[in-house]
């Protein structure tokens, strides 16, 4: 009897509408240290926040892989399995390989419903088996074109040591006969990011033309354009053709919900002028295209990284933290749904790259100065961005902490062990009162990921004295041992909170942090602090009672 290994991941809406997943990507020449860097959010309503970990090691022959849809858990098929697997710790595996994505769904008449693998199963098969980006590349696109392509438009993020690529792809357009699609796969592009350069994708494809006659820096299906001309949606040169225009082509919610993401990004960290690009950002010009990327300002740290995974538009006209949206304590979030209509009027809220519905994100590096067990390093996190702190685990690791684990609760089932619930127990109370709560949560949060830092470069020496197997030991000790320590500060952290700020008041505290008494008994505080709202939120309610 054939053995039988369940492929199994987190959950994800893999619908266009559904706004979810912001990637930043950082090349070698771009990044302070000389790391490659991708980071990704997973945001999705439905999405509970775990880390994925899939062991390496041998498999029997006749092995097979039970392949079910990513999230919703629907079953697909089954697919063989290869002799030998990599490590593989959330989105990165054992020979630093890293690999992120974000939906942007596509031409509605490009799905087959015949396919066994969507992306989120082709990310996860093909981290355990590819030791390059490019080899991820080409294991990628090879499955798909042999069991079919069961997911809508994605762009794609592949990364290693040396190099960081950004792919658009979406299926082909299906022929069935006698109800079995005979055209597979599908139609992609894949373009290495230059060095010294950064990149983004947020739900929409971004991919124009693209060099035709350059492998060492474009790869792509040899029927991206002939599918085009077929289903009569280009008839131009070769060279003119677009592949977001055609495949992906940008409404008002892709320009103002997904690109100004990706404008963010370049406005704050990019060398070129982004403020000509205001008019796409706001919805109003698809035609005005950004670049896929741009020269870095100044080289970036793993620290800014995260941060801008935590951005809300702070300091551009779509700050979310300003007006009357943004509640009397300046809340930097918006509820779902984003579109707004009463009265016969419409407006729009902002989607920001940090967003409530994370289920997880993370910043990887590949760090190629740096044997490959102790250079892959994964700093994650559970939750919204602005709210949630990364732990360090290293690729290498050979267990993860209970607190990230699979199994431990989920999105129906309470779990007190679980570092997700107990991060959005402290995010939900942020959400209350952000410019005080949250304020303090991001003061403990930059705390706790610059001690990280600093624990990380201790850990790497260690690591590089000692052989190789007695260093994965140490890692994996490191990895557990930091994520364990993370949740038991949170829990406090928690406690302490609900002490400070409940009620809408904010109690006194002394020098050293601990809360201040009345002088009459250690039980009892002196009267709390009002804090109030803002000032705009003061003139609507003034405004409103003049009516």
């Amino acid at each position: 009897m054939k053995r039988i290994a369940l492929l199994t991941a987190m959950s994800i809406i893999s619908v266009y509408q559904a706004l979810a997943c912001t990637n930043l990507l950082v090349s070698k020449g771009a990044s302070k240290d000389g790391s490659v860097m991708v980071s990704y959010a997973a945001d999705s309503h439905t999405r509970y926040g775990t880390l994925v970990f899939m062991p390496g090691g041998k498999h029997h022959k006749g092995e097979m892989i039970e392949v079910r849809e990513w999230g919703k858990e629907r079953f697909l098929g089954y697919i063989p399995q290869v002799p030998y697997t990599y490590n593989v710790i959330g989105n990165m595996n054992e020979h630093q390989v890293l690999i992120g994505e974000s939906t942007w769904g596509g031409l509605p008449e490009l799905i087959d419903t015949t396919a066994i693998l969507d992306y989120g199963s082709l990310i996860y098969i093909t981290l355990q088996r590819a030791s390059t980006a490019r080899q991820a590349i080409e294991i990628f696109t090879s499955l798909l074109d042999q069991y079919g392509y069961a997911s809508s438009g994605e762009s794609i993020s592949f990364a290693d040591p040396n190099e960081v690529w950004f792919m658009d792809i979406i299926a082909r357009k299906p022929k069935y006969v006698n109800g079995e699609n005979t055209n597979k796969g599908a139609v992609w592009v894949a373009v290495r990011i230059p060095d010294g350069c950064i990149s983004a994708h947020a739900n929409a494809a971004r991919i124009t033309t693209f060099p035709l006659n350059d492998p060492e820096n474009c790869l792509y299906s040899k029927d991206v354009i002939t599918q085009a001309r077929e289903m009569g949606l280009f008839s131009g040169k070769d060279e003119e053709f677009s592949f977001a225009d055609t495949y992906g082509p940008l409404d008002f919610s892709g320009m103002r919900s997904c690109e100004a993401r990706v404008w963010s990004f370049f406005k704050k960290h990019g060398a070129e002028d982004m403020d000509k690009y205001i008019d796409l950002a706001r919805g109003e010009n698809p035609k005005n295209r950004m670049p896929l990327y741009v020269k870095a300002k100044e080289k970036l740290s793993v620290k800014d990284v995260a941060d801008m995974m935590r951005d809300h538009y702070e300091g551009t006209e779509f700050d979310m933290t300003k007006g009357i949206g943004a509640g009397g304590n300046e809340v930097p979030y918006r509820w779902r749904p984003s579109s707004i209509e009463i009265d016969g009027k419409k407006a729009h809220n902002e989607r920001a790259i940090a967003t409530q519905q994370t289920g997880f994100w993370f910043v990887g590096q590949c760090r190629g100065w740096l044997p490959n067990h102790i250079g892959g390093l994964f700093w994650f996190a559970v939750d919204d961005a602005g709210t949630a702190p990364l732990s360090p685990f290293y690729a290498c690791s050979t267990e993860i902490s209970d607190h990230y684990r699979l199994g431990n609760g989920s999105m129906l089932e309470y779990s007190p062990t679980s570092m997700f619930w107990l991060q959005n127990r402290i995010a939900q109370f942020a959400y209350l009162r952000y410019n005080h709560i949250g304020k303090e949560v991001r003061e403990r949060v930059d705390e706790h990921e610059l001690n990280m830092i600093k624990a990380v470069a201790a850990a790497d020496a260690q690591a590089l004295a000692a052989k190789q197997k007695k260093a994965v030991e140490m890692l994996t000790e490191f990895s557990v041992n930091q994520a364990n320590a993370l949740f038991k500060k949170w829990k406090a952290l928690d406690e302490y909170l609900l002490v400070k700020y409940m009620d809408g008041n904010t109690k006194h505290q002394n020098p050293d942090g601990t809360f201040k008494n009345n002088g009459h008994s250690t039980k009892i505080p002196p009267q709390p602090m009002f804090p109030g709202y803002s000032d705009t939120y003061k003139r609507a309610v003034v405004n409103e009672q003049k009516r």
